[in-house]
């Protein structure tokens, strides 16, 4: 009989592709990592890892039986959904994760409703970028990630995830008081090819939608500083320091000598929760997909 919590190690590790990856996702040690993996091989006479350098990959039969693993996982998540739907309560732990502003205009208000509504219910929540976020739901180190893509470049969404609209967020441009465009009533992007842009982090999905966005403008950006939070972002901009894409959410409270003024062409980023499909009956899911709904509702 193949023991069920090895198994999900021996998931882990090929989801993540090392030991010390496998035990992060799992909150467990290293050395436990490697003593179920060594009480799988007992359990089924054959090796299934094999030294790579300094780390291990998996052998053929370490991948024949991950592939297995993944599987009975699934139909365990099934089976716990199923049972949960069943008995109709919102109970169990829930893992979820949004993305920094998200994380601050969102999950407040949504996860202080969901503990007072279901206090059986125990939550988990952290900051993680989109992209992230989503990985985490594919491996199954989450339950539930908040993300984004903008109106103009979407996020594709791997195989098997499902997903529900939390809101649309407006962005506009955060500027000095004293800058030339601060007191229009509306400005075009192609009108700061001169300025230095306050952005975020080198390879994050806004950072690349930004740079996407204003060379189809015809304007090569000028990037001053990056900075992965909004209200750092701001600050930079109240110094003086350049401007910012100012999305809605998470935005306030706006420091003084920043005005934000808004775009000609509207520019909306789509702010959506995602989670597995084999989860989808889940009451604690469905119940933290309406308390971020109604959270949303409120930014709006």
């Amino acid at each position: 009989m193949l023991n069920l919590e090895r198994l999900r190690t021996l998931d882990a590790l090929a989801r993540h592709g090392s030991v010390s990856g496998a035990a992060e996702g799992l909150h467990i040690t290293t050395s436990a990592v490697s003593q179920q993996l060594s009480k799988l091989e007992r359990e089924v006479g054959q090796r299934l890892l094999a030294k790579n350098g300094r780390g291990v990959r998996l052998t053929d039969a370490g991948r024949l039986l991950a592939e297995h693993a993944a599987r009975i996982l699934s139909q365990v998540e099934l089976a716990q959904s199923d049972l949960e739907a069943q008995r109709g309560q919102v109970v169990g732990e829930l893992r979820v994760s949004a993305f920094p502003t998200a994380a601050r205009g969102l999950f407040p208000r949504a996860l202080a409703a969901l503990r007072e509504q279901h206090p059986a219910l125990r939550l988990r929540s952290c900051e993680l970028e989109p992209e992230h976020g989503i990985a985490g739901v594919v491996r199954g180190d989450l339950d539930l990630a908040v993300v984004l893509d903008w109106y103009n470049k979407p996020m594709a969404l791997p195989e098997g995830l499902v997903k529900a609209s939390i809101l649309d967020d407006p962005a506009e441009v955060a500027m000095p008081v004293d800058h030339r465009l601060a007191r229009r009533d509306e400005v075009d992007l192609g009108e700061f090819a001169d300025d230095e842009w306050i952005t975020w982090g080198d390879g994050e999905f806004c950072h690349e939608w930004l740079m996407f966005t204003l060379r189809s403008k015809g304007v090569e950006p000028i990037v001053g500083h990056r900075a992965a939070e909004t209200h750092t972002q701001l600050a930079l901009v109240a110094a003086g320091l350049g401007v910012c894409i100012a999305p809605l959410l998470g935005r306030h409270p706006v420091p003084d000598g920043v005005v934000t003024v808004p775009l000609r062409q509207r520019v909306r980023r789509h702010v959506y929760v995602v989670w597995r499909a084999d989860a989808d009956r889940r009451p604690s899911i469905r119940a933290a997909v309406q308390a971020l709904r109604a959270a949303g509702e409120d930014v709006g």
